[in-house]
């Protein structure tokens, strides 16, 4: 019994696609782009000679470059992704990046598989347009979880601030400094706008509908509520803190709670097409007979149904909302 070769082959110029985006995106822009960076962009930028507004307006553009480029076909199931995760690539260059892994795995899949040429160019280009997806998306969820991870105690350094007679835009800027990516520029892209005369509370608001992350927002309508009708902002930051927190306690307890639930699901969801690769690997010849009925394509048809409802259905079972 020979087993074909060429599924791996597929495989493995799939993982080469994915780690060669992240080596060009290390490449391009340095160990600064790095999220596991103990010192953030900002600072570095600042430390390697660029002043303070031209630091500032490379940040900014990176951070709203992608949601302007929503237009661009193709690219808009890219854009809200790209710009939660802040990726420096422009998105022009994103779409020629794709285009680059297309041809990369065009040319690997050309070499090391015997596929028709129009199957090639189509796995080639889902492989260039998926890979930077995925990566993307990690790149996203990463940088999310992060951020949430980070609040409470860059909320809590404002509280100290304030107590000890920082006004809150000096308490912006010790925790731009203090704090590393991803919040770290963030705040520090914040403290630099408020230099420039820009409301504190209307550049949180607009932070926080960039990252799309309710904790964001909170800290915004306390910031703005306070500049409206006054108060003592530390004690109410201090409240705010300790919510933020216990809110990302609760979300990692649910997350803990619902994990084996998630891997069951994805099992089910992933095993049937993995047993059916499995089968035409080891006996092509299985379905031979039963292939030429009439019940065959209804039947087949009637199991992809129920494989999709499979995966919506376990995924809402597990999508605890808090």
């Amino acid at each position: 019994m020979e087993i074909s070769a060429e599924p791996i082959i597929y495989g493995l110029i799939f993982v080469a696609v994915l780690l060669l985006v992240e080596g060009l995106y290390l490449t391009v822009f340095g160990k600064s782009i790095s999220l596991n960076n103990r010192v953030n962009r900002r600072l570095e930028l600042l430390d390697k000679g660029g002043n303070r507004e031209q630091v500032l307006e490379q940040l900014r553009k990176e951070m709203t470059q992608h949601m302007k480029s929503q237009s661009i076909p193709l690219y808009s199931i890219l854009a809200n992704k790209a710009q939660k995760a802040n990726i420096a690539f422009s998105p022009v260059q994103l779409m020629l990046i794709m285009g680059v892994l297309a041809f990369v795995a065009f040319m690997g899949l050309t070499i090391g598989t015997d596929t028709e040429t129009p199957v090639r160019a189509a796995v080639s280009l889902l492989m260039g347009v998926g890979g930077v997806y995925l990566w993307v998306d990690n790149k996203a969820k990463k940088r999310s979880a992060m951020i949430e991870e980070q609040l409470p105690d860059a909320v809590e350094l404002m509280v100290r601030s304030l107590r000890v007679g920082h006004p809150f835009s000096s308490a912006i800027g010790i925790v731009a400094k203090e704090v590393p990516d991803p919040l770290g520029s963030e705040m520090g892209v914040i403290a630099d706008e408020a230099a420039y005369g820009r409301d504190l509370g209307d550049a949180l608001k607009t932070m926080a509908e960039r990252i799309d992350m309710q904790d964001l927002r909170f800290l915004a309508v306390a910031v703005s509520i306070q500049q409206t009708a006054g108060g003592n902002l530390a004690e109410i930051l201090d409240g705010l803190a300790k919510v933020i927190r216990a809110r990302f306690k609760l979300f990692r307890r649910v997350k803990a709670i619902t994990a084996e639930a998630k891997w069951s699901g994805t099992f089910l969801s992933g095993f049937p097409l993995l047993a059916l690769v499995a089968i035409n690997l080891i006996e092509p010849n299985y379905y031979d007979d039963v292939k030429d009925t009439d019940v065959f394509v209804p039947a087949c048809l009637a199991v992809a149904a129920f494989l999709v409802a499979n995966v919506f259905v376990m995924k809402s079972l597990v999508n605890i909302k808090v």
